[in-house]
């Protein structure tokens, strides 16, 4: 499967930390909403994590809004009983980043952000820490 440059997955952990205020990530979020001609994906179960571990912290407007964010920056990948299936072929540790992994790989993303890169090394991806976000160029 050919790969597209232009698409990039951002795996949940990223989003909950930028939406904590973790400032490395904060800023990999605002240089790839600068990016021209790239797109961003997160998947519909980032949003329905990120949303769970928000509400035991913050308001329902709050939240509103980050999802509001969430859906003006990102095409935002509804993942299917299909996707779930086909993450069963994998044996790697956690079932949620196969998951992600196959949501990534059917929107044909060329770069996966995540801060758990060693969970994601063993896929065919090229895969980016939020500090290395910057090797993706304009």
């Amino acid at each position: 499967m050919r790969l597209n440059p232009y698409n990039i997955f951002i795996d949940t952990n990223v989003l909950i930390s930028a939406f904590s205020g973790k400032q490395q990530d904060k800023k990999c979020l605002e240089y790839l909403y600068s990016l021209k001609g790239k797109y961003l994906f997160v998947s519909t179960l980032s949003v329905a994590q990120l949303v769970s571990v928000f509400q035991k912290r913050e308001t329902n407007e709050v939240i509103k809004d980050i999802v509001r964010t969430l859906i003006a920056k990102f095409t935002i990948v509804e993942f299917t009983k299909t996707d779930i299936e086909n993450s069963l072929h994998f044996d790697f540790s956690d079932m949620e980043d196969n998951i992600q992994y196959v949501i990534s790989k059917k929107m044909k993303c060329a770069y996966f952000v995540t801060n758990n890169r060693k969970d994601y090394i063993s896929f065919n991806l090229n895969v980016l820490l939020p500090k290395q976000i910057r090797s993706i160029n304009q």
